[in-house]
């Protein structure tokens, strides 16, 4: 029996792994913007953002627009790269389902 592949699990999280599908489809996303695509509470929501941005996942920025804080989300190089190695690690152990 071949050997199954390892599932990144910084990505196999049902929100992580949502918040990045979303942002592979945009350049930057706003926190409210994913919170509504997500359904997530702003806690739960910001915990799962920091461990993204921890594994290096994504980058941050904050900032004011009319004095209102705004804070975008743009997926990094090597989010990309996890979550293309991640979806193909899913592949490979699906075999022939998909």
């Amino acid at each position: 029996m071949p050997e199954l592949p390892e599932l990144n699990p910084v990505i196999h999280g049902k929100l992580r792994l949502a918040v990045l599908s979303l942002l592979s489809t945009v350049d930057e996303a706003e926190f409210t913007w994913l919170r509504e695509k997500t359904g997530a509470t702003d806690g739960n929501l910001g915990a799962h953002l920091l461990k993204l941005e921890e594994a290096g996942y994504l980058r941050v920025e904050k900032k004011f627009v009319h004095r209102k804080p705004v804070t975008l989300y743009r997926m990094t190089a090597s989010g990309r790269k996890a979550l293309t190695e991640y979806v193909q690690a899913l592949k490979t152990l699906l075999g022939g389902a998909l």
